[in-house]
């Protein structure tokens, strides 16, 4: 009798975990849709006419597909995309680097070295990340024009070369890391930073790469603090997409289209970085 229960229950149970499966993806299919909505509206719009654009009711398919609006924007001499995009790939790419590497090092000195108020310190770092932004964005502005790195790239790169949230993000998946493995590389005649590049940073290959996404993303996005550091041909891509929707006020297709250029980039990362960003992401639930 009980070999009868046992084998219905094992028949049972697959079926339960496919219609689980089953509500599961049913549910998240409606709101992948809502989530890409904007993001196709915005690449569908700058496929239409000015004409199209502005009538109501609006279309959401275009009547009329047009590729005049990117021609008009690459062509346009008052916006040189290549400089803007070298700028942004510029700052994005270097602070990325530098925020992996510090974050990286620090996370994993404090958590697998002890050395006096290392606890104090990370605390100190932590405290940091509540302080808003604009609490310390006088006092990073003085400190650039003190150093002479107004106006300039180095500007903006530098100060992203620590970040609070890599620091606290890497010294927690670097808890992980077994300590008998370090000894045992140390007792093998390995030295510190021996072990940092051939031991932890390959164990933490998926927390760099989700931070290495996260960190490039905010930094080519990043609009409020380039726009007070930067002018002119240091400007990167959303400062300028600001200033071509201000001058195209009523060309909406021209802005979409401007957008879309942007937007290229990330998406691109995005693509290849996927899969360790929601390694990652998991791995962390997991902690």
């Amino acid at each position: 009798m009980s070999t009868i229960i046992s084998n219905s229950t094992r028949l049972k149970t697959p079926k339960y975990k496919w219609s689980q499966q089953t509500s599961i993806v049913l549910l998240l299919i409606p709101c992948a849709i809502i989530a890409m909505l904007p993001f196709v509206w915005m690449i569908l719009s700058s496929l239409k006419t000015g004409a199209e654009i502005r009538q109501l009711p609006a279309t959401f398919w275009p009547q009329e597909m047009t590729w005049g609006n990117y021609q008009r924007i690459l062509s346009d001499p008052r916006l040189p995309l290549g400089l803007y995009y070298k700028n942004s790939f510029i700052v994005a790419s270097l602070s990325t680097c530098l925020t992996l590497f510090t974050s990286s090092l620090f996370g994993y000195l404090l958590a697998k070295h002890s050395f006096r108020g290392r606890q104090v310190l990370f605390g100190f770092i932590l405290a940091t990340m509540i302080l808003p932004f604009q609490v310390t964005m006088i006092p990073s502005y003085l400190i650039l024009l003190k150093l002479g790195l107004l106006y300039k790239l180095w500007g903006l790169i530098l100060p992203a070369g620590i970040s609070a949230f890599g620091i606290f993000l890497m010294r927690q998946f670097s808890l992980a890391i077994p300590t008998d493995l370090l000894d045992a590389a140390r007792i093998d005649g390995a030295g510190e930073w021996h072990i940092f590049g051939r031991i932890v940073i390959p164990l933490l290959t998926p927390a760099i790469a989700s931070l290495g996404l996260l960190s490039f993303m905010s930094h080519w996005n990043a609009y409020l603090w380039p726009l007070i550091v930067l002018k002119d041909e240091t400007r990167t891509l959303p400062i300028i997409l600001t200033w071509y929707s201000n001058q195209h006020g009523s060309r909406m297709e021209l802005t979409m289209a401007a957008a879309v250029l942007i937007s290229i980039p990330i998406l691109i990362v995005f693509l290849f970085c996927q899969k360790w960003l929601v390694k990652g992401i998991t791995l962390t639930g997991l902690r």
